[in-house]
């Protein structure tokens, strides 16, 4: 029997949402737990920042490095905001993109990027990614599996 990967399993877990792909602009919203509502999202860059300020404000997992500031009196807030839960992990598991939806399970964010986990909810496939990067090829080969638009072997490949 084939074990299920569709499951949150960490504070910080999101459900991807990805409604479409034009060109190479992604859009789309993703979900977590401390919120009824879905961040909506149209670009990678926005996606990136929008989950780094969610990991930044629940405080996992602990960012090893430190943003630069060149800025006098900047304060920085190191206190970890407390928050309820909002939304159950079978809320999140309910939502769903138009071209692919993903589990995100960051684990660390080490060497100014992050590592962890995703998967990809359509096909129940698990990968762990080594930074933003490697997550963000994986996205976007799933998705382009999705619309068949390349077939071009891949390093870390969805299908076995």
């Amino acid at each position: 029997m084939e074990r299920s990967q569709l499951y949150i399993g960490t504070p910080n877990g999101v459900v991807l949402c990805v409604d479409s792909l034009e060109g190479s602009r992604m859009k789309g919203r993703f979900y977590h737990r401390y919120s009824g509502e879905g961040i909506p999202f149209c670009s990678v860059d926005q996606l990136v920042f929008g989950l780094e300020n969610f990991y930044d404000s629940v405080n996992f997992p602990y960012n090893t490095t430190n943003d630069r500031s060149f800025q006098k009196n900047k304060k920085t807030s190191s206190q970890k905001q407390e928050r309820s839960k909002i939304m159950s992990d079978e809320n999140l598991l309910s939502k769903h993109g138009d071209l692919g939806t993903f589990i995100i399970r960051v684990q660390h964010r080490q060497n100014s990027s992050w590592q962890g986990r995703i998967t990809w909810m359509e096909k129940n496939k698990t990968l762990y990614f080594r930074s933003i990067w490697e997550m963000i090829k994986m996205i976007a080969s799933a998705l382009d599996t999705v619309s068949r638009q390349e077939d071009e072997p891949r390093e870390q490949s969805w299908e076995e």
